[in-house]
């Protein structure tokens, strides 16, 4: 089934929705229970306390219980992993490669299971839960087929010397650890830990507090593929206090994804105490920007623009979150838009026909209605949505009306900062000169798009905008939407640290380091 679902042809296939509903049911009867950390493949409980996950959907529905790890767990895991990860290095890179294909099977069987979890965990409708858990599958897929193509990146070297044998071989730092969000909890976690696993490393992973049951099943998932459980631990708590004992510890390589502020936070921090340099790999989020031209079809364009600004409610790195608009068909484009906004169902995201679920919290929630404030207090006009939904059915989780903002001055905060929420700002342009230096003003650089039916337009679009992933023309999702092995995520200025993307060609080169030997015979 991998390598040909994604959200469009799930909306077409009917025989999921039997199976992911029935799915809904069994999680539901496994959640509420009381959950350890994993550490050294053994089950282990906190003195520290537990922290408590509720869904978004409805507070009142408990995910379950979690511990908060110490400096102790921390120490703890690195000493373990470090040991294990010897073992898991020396099984070889054909050996890796076979457990990360039996982790296809393992997921395959856990699908929508899988699927059913994300949407009570992080509020996602059941077509983006089920792409994000088929999205793992592929990039599961795609890196053991680029290890077996690049022969475990064990390259013979050619030396002027007749009597000497060299070579290349990549060959892992040691302890990775991992830092991921809460908004695609299977999808991020996996892709950075496969990547790490594949290379040899070993890994400590810590999800976001929002997100932790879906760690737990992402972790279980690799013991039984037949990674080494001394190889893979799994902490869980607060990520300030972790992160600070993160950056002091004695960890090879650090893996994150998430935001800007944090990010950086713990870039400047590990690069400080370490006592030589080590990798850091980091995505840190972006304002991504859309040009509508003239030139092209606007229903197409309003689509790709509310599926790129909306989907998942808005909460994603390469949501869509300003569009630039030529100015002769800015009021069409507009009106199009609001009505194709007003069709959107928010509500339960365990429903089919709804589109937008809940917020993650209440901390987005507030960060909407800032947002909404400043708009007003800028005279900034509210084309469509503005509203927090708190009555009848919304009563009891985080949700709020999408909203379309017109009439704001580009140098507002609203067009600069990052706001991980279902809020759209339009503006107009006259020339397409204009348009693009729009769209770079701004220090980040993760996704972009344009809609024209001029290739001139396109090419030179693809050529100057400063942006790691750039689409031209897609209806899916204007910003959104990078498959592995078709799209790299890669994120320019402030959106990453390495200029190379997950799900590229390049993205498992960053996990080892090269050794070069030299055999004279």
């Amino acid at each position: 089934m991998t390598g040909k679902i994604t959200y469009a042809t799930l909306q077409v296939d009917e025989s999921v929705h039997p199976h992911y509903e029935s799915a809904l049911t069994e999680v539901s009867n496994e959640l509420g229970k009381t959950h350890p950390l994993y550490i050294n493949g053994r089950d282990v409980y906190s003195n520290s306390g537990e922290f408590v996950k509720t869904s978004p959907i409805d507070r009142r529905i408990v995910i379950g219980r979690f511990q908060r790890a110490s400096a102790e767990h921390l120490n703890d895991a690195i000493r373990a992993v470090r040991s294990g990860q010897r073992v898991w290095e020396s099984m070889g890179w054909k050996r890796r490669v076979e457990v990360i294909r039996n982790m296809i099977e393992v997921i395959d069987r856990e699908k929508f299971r899988l699927a059913a979890l994300i949407t009570y965990e992080v509020g996602k409708n059941r077509f983006e839960a089920l792409a994000e858990v088929f999205e793992v599958m592929d990039f599961l897929k795609y890196c053991a087929d680029l290890m077996e193509t690049n022969k475990g990146y064990e390259v013979p070297m050619s030396s002027p010397l007749t009597n000497e044998e060299p070579m290349s071989l990549l060959r892992p730092f040691g302890v990775f650890f991992v830092i991921s969000p809460w908004n695609f909890p299977l999808m991020l976690l996996n892709n950075m830990a496969t990547a790490a696993l594949l290379m040899g490393n070993g890994v400590i992973m810590k999800p976001s507090s929002e997100s932790p049951l879906t760690a737990v099943k992402l972790y279980r998932c690799y013991v039984e593929a037949g990674v080494p459980p001394e190889a893979v631990s799994l902490i869980t708590g607060p990520g300030g206090e972790i992160g600070e004992q993160v950056v002091r510890s004695d960890i090879d390589g650090l893996a994150f994804t998430g935001s800007r502020d944090v990010g950086m936070n713990l870039y400047r921090e590990f690069v400080r105490l370490q006592p030589w340099p080590k990798p850091v790999i980091a995505e840190m989020g972006s304002k991504n920007p859309v040009i509508v031209t003239a030139r092209t079809d606007l229903e197409r364009a309003a689509e790709g623009v509310i599926r790129g600004a909306f989907g998942f409610q808005g909460q994603k790195c390469s949501a869509t979150s300003r569009v630039y608009v030529q100015e002769t068909v800015f009021r069409e484009f507009l009106e199009l838009l609001v009505d194709k906004s007003s069709r959107l169902i928010v509500g339960d995201p365990r429903e089919r026909r709804v589109f937008m679920g809940p917020m993650i919290n209440a901390q987005a929630l507030q960060k909407f209605r800032a947002a909404v404030s400043e708009a007003k207090r800028s005279g900034g006009t509210i084309n469509y949505g503005g509203e927090v939904l708190e009555y009848g059915q919304y009563a009891h989780g985080y949700y709020v009306q999408h909203t379309v903002v017109t009439n704001l001055a580009h140098d507002n905060v609203l067009f600069k900062e990052e706001l991980f929420v279902p809020f759209l700002l339009l503006a107009k342009y006259r020339t397409l000169d204009e348009a693009i230096r729009s769209c770079n003003d701004t220090e980040y650089g993760l996704t972009a798009g344009i809609f024209s039916d001029d290739s001139s337009e396109i090419d030179r679009f693809f050529r100057e905008v400063e942006f790691g992933v750039c689409y031209a023309n897609r209806r899916g999702g204007a910003t959104t939407g990078a498959w592995p092995g078709a799209q790299s995520f890669v994120g320019w200025k402030a959106s990453g640290t390495t200029g190379k993307g997950v799900g590229g060609p390049y993205y498992l080169l960053q996990f080892a380091r090269e050794k070069s030997l030299t055999y004279v015979r």
